[in-house]
């Protein structure tokens, strides 16, 4: 069965830092490219980031470049996102999303085929 499980979500104070999980399941993870997404109230989806089948290649929304970083490792199935000096701005339901390649414009328009349930980051003192 297909399936994207996130993890890692929770609650953290300006400044601070979280790292997210996303396993993968049942299809061939490393013929797709895997990204992250966020819906925070009020606000349309957003893309955050992408990283190419092979990892070769990454893609940033300019609002977390500079802080976030995505990696993959294939061989475990599992894709990160690490999220350094997180901002109020932040908060919102985080889902991995599964794209056929990574690119601005696949980021840009929510190009993905599959999601998770998502995990909640709340950035609040």
């Amino acid at each position: 069965q297909l399936q994207l499980v996130e993890s890692g979500g929770g609650l953290v104070q300006p400044g601070g830092s979280l790292r997210l999980s996303c396993a993968a399941s049942g299809f061939t993870l490393d013929y797709y490219a895997i990204g992250w997404v966020r819906q925070a109230p009020e606000k349309e989806r957003g893309g955050v980031s992408c990283i190419s089948s092979s990892g070769g290649s990454t893609k940033y929304a300019d609002s977390v470049k500079g802080r976030f970083t995505i990696s993959r490792d294939n061989a475990k199935n599992t894709v990160y996102l690490q999220m350094n000096s997180l901002k109020p701005e932040d908060t919102a339901i985080y889902y991995c999303v599964r794209y056929a390649f990574c690119s601005g414009y696949a980021l840009f328009a929510n190009e993905y085929d599959y999601w998770g349930q998502g995990t909640q980051v709340t950035v609040s003192s």
